[in-house]
């Protein structure tokens, strides 16, 4: 189904219109363990809710419901008890193979579709390891997250050995004549991106090239890999080969990423349409240095995860 800019995305599944008990809340008791799948333009998510409770998931649990057809994975947003006052809670975000990533869009605008159902609120704050979040909501189809600022510094990216200017670093796949895809922006937005530019993204074999520059020397901390075409001042078409989670529909990091690298060279304007797989995102990379990321999200289905090993939390 076509998608418009700024309604939500269909993706074939059942979209359950509520929650039969509140994900945005408290554990009821420590065995039952609440989940809401959905989606952000078919970025596939998984939210959970262990505030008030002492537990957090490994690595090992996190991968083995992103194996489970009911539960599968990009990203699972597993909320936790607010550091500090004035936070709604502390978000650890899971990829499909159980490690952390610093930041997904999607899936932070996905929380707040839970939030305002649960609380009727539009404004909320989180945090994750990649800095504050704060979301706005003014509908399922319009959901603003503030991304925080870029970091451009090789070292905060970041890189293994110095760039001083990240714009475009010295990095290509294929014959040093005819590269295939080469001289990459990179930036952090949260999280270390990569961004090629590309006359036709669709061209590219990005399961093949991704896994290899994800887990590329440059990077220590592995990186999300897009490729990229401008088509305007305006608009943007982006694929990504997502750190720890592979190809994706919808990476909303990855847009940010592209929108600032893009705007940073002069290709395009601050605000924009990045238009990825699953449907269109709205960047502004606003004066104040912060990236401003607007789109739908979705739920499909809620349950309860059983049987599933909980860790200590430190």
């Amino acid at each position: 189904m076509e998608s418009r800019p700024g309604s939500p995305v269909r993706t074939g599944k059942q979209i359950v219109p509520e929650l039969q008990f509140p994900i945005y809340g408290r554990m009821s008791a420590p065995s039952a363990i609440r989940y809401a799948k959905m989606n952000g333009l078919g970025n596939e998510i998984v939210v959970v809710d262990l505030r008030g409770s002492p537990k957090k998931f490994t690595a090992e649990a996190a991968a083995a419901i992103a194996a489970r057809p009911d539960t599968h994975f990009d990203q699972m947003m597993v909320l936790h008890d607010p550091p500090s006052p004035g936070l709604d809670a502390r978000i650890l975000i899971y990829n499909t193979d159980g490690s952390l990533a610093q930041a997904c869009g999607n899936g932070t605008r996905c929380v707040g579709l839970l939030a305002n159902r649960d609380t009727g609120r539009s404004a909320f704050k989180y945090v994750s390891d990649g800095g504050l979040l704060d979301v706005t909501f003014a509908s399922a189809a319009s959901i603003a997250v503030d991304m925080g600022e870029p970091r451009f510094g090789w070292q905060d990216i970041p890189l293994s050995e110095p760039f001083h200017d990240t714009r475009r670093i010295e990095l290509q796949v294929g014959p040093a004549n005819n590269p295939i895809i080469h001289s990459p922006a990179v930036v952090n937005v949260g999280n270390p991106h990569a961004v090629f530019w590309v006359d036709d993204p669709a061209a590219i074999d990005l399961a093949r090239i991704g896994p290899m520059l994800e887990n590329h020397p440059l990077f220590p901390e592995r990186a999300n890999i897009s490729i990229a075409r401008v088509d305007s001042r305006d608009a943007i078409t982006l694929r990504t080969w997502e750190r720890g989670a592979g190809l994706t529909r919808a990476c909303g990091s990855a847009a940010c990423a592209a929108a600032v690298s893009a705007a940073r060279i002069g290709l395009t304007d601050r605000k924009l349409t990045v238009t990825l797989p699953g449907g269109p995102l709205v960047i502004e990379w606003r004066a104040d240095n912060h990236i401003i990321m607007t789109g739908p999200a979705e739920l499909e289905h809620e349950g309860t995860l059983d049987q599933i090993p909980l860790a200590a939390a430190s």
